[in-house]
């Protein structure tokens, strides 16, 4: 499907069919609307769709996209695809509904900053759907509808992850079905340039670079960096998929002057602040692939949230064992031991009362009580008038909606989607596609799939989670296709070493220490708790705290482009 692109910032105005956005690359799974998207566009198709099945059109049309559209009798309808890889926010002005891609496209110089919106960004490092930093915008959250009719606003869901497990045919059957569709997903994903991918020496973007060898007929051109800093590099592993796939490889080493020259920059970039610090180098590999003459990138974010990758899943599987000990074991015995002040003085005991503890606690709880700002001390580190402003349990209010939203009854599935939500869409995805925007680039990515995605969700949660092997089905379905090195690697990605870079480098440090303070002044930030932060928590404890100075950082950086006159007082 040719991508089509019609966007601006638009309204529907007194009935008037104004101009829409329909951008991305959506499949139709019926053939008339398909053959209607090919011959007369994207926005004809949906039209269609919307006028056969009102609100339940995105429902059967896969890919990414987001729409947006007026009705000549003046209703408006807006969505999105499952993970938000395309963004739309909204805006009600009087009796009529605004649109765009960007949060800072529907702002004027009437429009307020939100101070709830910046506690969910300290909180999560992000700004989470449907808020966004001003006041009055909403951005639609992933796989959701906006229909404004009779001066009414709806936003609801149109799909909801849905786990069926079933008994799998056998091993061999299951895997070459799985390797041709991780090979149709990736040719999906191709625009006829040059094809080339992220590599980080992962599982998922080395998958991605072989894919595509496969797919497009020639090795893939691959695009890594790299950090002289002793624990974030890991070239090794992206020269062992280099040789493996034979692809056509180019690094760069990003240095603490990159950081200096490009963090207001990539800042800048986003309609919001956003912390995730993987946008730096992200930016930098995708600027090297823009000036190799790629046109469109792929990445292989999704592996491990569709097929069960991430460390803590492991963890919260133990923390749910506890809860099959009898319950007067665990209250009339365990916890009262565990609580008491010798045990909180012997090291192994201690370490036993934390896992009680944590385990104690019902998830999606369990998983902030490790938050940054928390366990740094919110009324320690926020200004009173800012906290005066915002609801601390704001955030996790919606984290347990998300969590609840899920159908299935297994912990480690309902796990998985609720990273779709808060780990995919709500950081990785805009971390790449704000990225690859920023350097000329589009970006795809194979592992999500709609088909992909409906495979895991039949899977056995045992052979995404086999005991604690994590991902154990992705993993030996790829045994001999990857070599055994990456299979099994410890996850990495693109980390930034700012918080060691930071006491190090002179101008680094210059540039986060005025920005950090700078939030002092506007009310958001305690000054004694920022000078403690730089002078000697960083030192320290470079790669715990310097987090803490990252995402003050990149918030200040995005107010002094957007919002330069912004203070708790009330000032925009």
């Amino acid at each position: 499907m040719t991508m089509m692109n019609i966007t601006s910032e638009t309204a529907c105005l007194n009935g008037e069919h104004m101009k829409s956005i329909a951008i991305g690359k959506p499949r139709f799974s019926e053939k008339n609307l398909d053959s209607t998207a090919t011959q007369q566009g994207i926005l004809s198709a949906w039209l269609q769709a919307f006028k056969d099945k009102g609100v339940r059109a995105p429902e059967t049309v896969s890919g990414d996209f987001a729409i947006a559209f007026c009705e000549p009798d003046g209703r408006t309808f807006l969505a999105i695809d499952r993970f938000a890889i395309r963004s739309l926010c909204y805006r009600q002005v009087g009796n009529h509904l605004r649109f765009a891609e960007r949060a800072d496209q529907l702002a004027d110089s009437t429009t307020e900053i939100d101070p709830q919106a910046i506690f969910d960004y300290l909180y999560t490092h992000a700004i989470p759907s449907p808020r966004t930093i001003y006041k009055g915008i909403y951005r639609v959250p992933p796989a959701h509808y906006v229909l404004f009719e009779n001066n009414q606003l709806t936003v609801a869901p149109y799909w909801t992850p849905a786990f069926t497990e079933v008994s799998p045919p056998p091993f061999d059957q299951l895997r070459d079905e799985f390797r041709a569709l991780l090979q149709q997903a990736t040719a999906r994903q191709l625009d006829g340039g040059k094809a080339g991918c992220f590599l980080s020496g992962g599982t998922d973007s080395s998958t991605v670079a072989g894919m595509i060898g496969l797919a497009h007929g020639t090795p893939a051109a691959t695009y890594s960096i790299g950090f002289e800093a002793e624990g974030y590099d890991e070239m090794e592993f992206a020269h062992i998929a280099v040789r493996q796939f034979n692809t056509e490889h180019h690094e760069y080493y990003v240095t603490p002057d990159d950081l200096v020259r490009s963090i207001p920059m990539v800042a800048a970039s986003y309609d919001q602040p956003f912390g995730n610090s993987s946008a730096l180098p992200a930016y930098y590999c995708a600027k090297m692939a823009k000036d190799d003459g790629v046109t469109r990138i792929l990445a292989g974010d999704g592996g491990d949230e569709l097929f069960g990758g991430n460390s803590r899943y492991a963890k919260q599987r133990v923390f749910d064992w506890y809860q099959h000990i009898p319950g007067a074991i665990r209250t009339g015995i365990m916890e009262p031991l565990l609580g008491t002040s010798l045990a909180s003085s012997l090291p192994l005991v201690r370490k036993a009362s934390s896992y009680v503890e944590q385990a104690s606690v019902p998830m999606p709880d369990r998983l902030q009580m490790y938050n940054l700002i928390t366990r740094l001390g919110i009324q320690q580190a926020l200004g009173n008038d800012f906290l005066a402003q915002v609801d601390i349990s704001a955030p996790l209010q919606l984290q347990r909606k998300v969590w609840a939203a899920a159908h299935t009854a297994n912990n480690t599935n309902r796990e998985l989607a609720f990273d779709w939500r808060y780990t995919l869409a709500e950081s990785d995805l805009p971390k790449v596609s704000g990225t690859t925007r920023l350097a000329g680039l589009e970006v795809g990515f194979p592992m999500l799939d709609d088909d992909l995605l409906a495979f895991s969700m039949r899977l056995p949660v045992d052979y995404k989670l086999k005991g604690m092997k994590l991902r154990w089905f992705f993993k030996e379905a790829l045994r001999g296709f990857l070599p055994d090195e990456i299979i099994t690697k410890k996850k990495q990605g693109f980390g930034l070493p700012f918080g060691v870079w930071a006491t190090r480098n002179e101008a680094l440090l210059k540039l986060a220490s005025e920005s950090v303070r700078s939030l002092v002044d506007r009310g958001i930030l305690r000054a004694e708790f920022v000078e403690e932060l730089l002078t000697k928590r960083l030192y320290e404890h470079p790669g715990y705290f310097g987090e803490m100075i990252w995402i003050s950082m990149m918030l200040e950086q995005w107010l002094r482009a957007h919002a330069p006159s912004y203070s708790v007082a009330g000032s925009r």
